[in-house]
């Protein structure tokens, strides 16, 4: 394939991190613990090391924190393990073991900071949190607080109270999520391997490290296989989080975890891991937030020219390019605009419920009101509630 490296002509690392405040760091669980030993508490402290000497240097830090259902796990021993492996449906399993390793994971946090006289707080979340607007605007705004106090907050899925109905899915998606609710400038997801390579470094000797990706195509997406951790993301689920990242306008970067003075050398824009670059124009906020944080409610299926419409002239969708309604949902929810053949070409906050859509679907602007007896909107997505993907 095509190095990535080599077609960045004027790309400098150091130019990209240049304005770099706030940062996210993600850490995995294979890095900081495993099923046999449990945390890793020299790894830990050599991270918390450096995590402290960004703050010295004026960089505000989020880490997100993975590692409490292996350090769980551990400290519940061999019996547990084995009805763990065992059972059909592990989440209780999970979450026990979350509720063990979680006091565990903190208690330690808060142990290494505070020899670096840095105080830290923890944050539980679900994706309940983060799809109400307005709980997600409070979550934001603890953090800016707590970031505005010399405060660290360490972030982690609520893993002891989550069912699949409210699970946000791994540490690397939410780490991306956090990305765009703590408004940073980079992202940081430090793993077992060290950055993204041509092919799998476990089965290919030949594979080689790429230092940049512009961007995200299905050739890069098919080198990232489906490698299995004990953690629950692989280098698939990386991609989906740099993707969202580079969505918000913020690069990320992909390194080894264990590798002595990683976060140093990222910031001094040494060749290490696999750098992301974001788009050149990233989205707001809040449009980050409906095209990443929230999950459709339901589908609307639009014809050429709506598709036309929206992908090419920045328009609003209207009823008239409208061919079918797919899901329950209701007034405020997000759906999935697809074509015909199914490609998802936007999302978006629809101004009316899917029995409403399907009433007049295929209709004029001007006969809403004749159809429902009222209108709230000619539209049934704006424009300004809507994201391309």
């Amino acid at each position: 394939m095509k190095d990535n490296s080599a077609t960045q002509q004027n790309f400098c690392r150091k130019d990209i991190l240049a304005g770099v405040r706030r940062i996210v760091v993600k850490i995995g669980s294979r890095v900081l613990a495993s099923l046999e030993r449990g945390l890793d508490l020299q790894v830990m402290g050599n991270l918390v090391q450096e995590m402290a000497d960004l703050r010295k240097a004026g960089h505000e830090v989020v880490l997100v924190s993975s590692g409490a259902i292996l350090a769980g796990r551990t400290k519940l021993g061999p019996n547990f393990n084995k009805a763990f492996n065992l059972a059909v449906n592990s989440l209780n399993f999970k979450q026990a073991a979350a509720a063990v390793g979680q006091t565990s994971l903190m208690w330690n946090y808060e142990k290494l900071f505070n020899v670096h006289q840095v105080q830290v707080a923890q944050l539980l979340l679900t994706s309940d949190d983060i799809n109400n607007r307005r709980r997600y605007l409070n979550a934001r705004n603890t953090i800016f607080t707590l970031l505005h106090h010399g405060v660290v907050p360490i972030i982690n899925e609520n893993d002891t109270v989550m069912v699949e109905e409210i699970k946000l899915g791994d540490n690397d998606n939410l780490s991306a999520l956090v990305t765009s609710l703590a408004e940073a400038d980079l992202l940081i997801i430090l793993s077992d391997v060290e950055g993204f390579h041509s092919a799998d470094p476990c089965k290919d000797d030949t594979a080689c490290l790429i230092s940049v990706v512009e961007m995200i195509t299905p050739e890069i997406e098919r080198l990232a296989g489906d490698g299995k951790h004990l953690g629950t993301g692989g280098m698939i689920t990386k991609l989906q989080a740099v993707h969202k990242a580079a969505r918000f306008g913020v690069p990320a970067v992909v390194a080894n975890g264990r590798r002595p003075g990683v976060i140093k050398q990222i910031m001094q824009g040494d060749e290490v891991g696999t750098m992301f670059l974001p788009k050149q124009k990233g989205l707001t906020s809040r449009k980050h937030w409906i095209a990443h944080a929230l999950k459709p409610r339901g589908k609307i299926v639009v014809d050429d020219g709506a598709g036309k419409a929206l992908l090419e002239m920045g328009k609003s969708l209207l009823p008239s390019g409208i061919l079918r309604v797919e899901g329950i949902f209701s007034v405020g929810d997000m759906v999935s605009c697809v074509r015909l053949d199914g490609v998802e070409i936007a999302r978006g906050l629809s101004n009316y419920n899917a029995n409403e859509i399907e009433r007049i679907q295929g209709r004029k602007t001007s006969e809403i009101k004749t159809i429902l007896k009222y209108k709230s909107y000619d539209e049934v997505i704006h424009r300004d509630n809507l994201v391309l993907m």
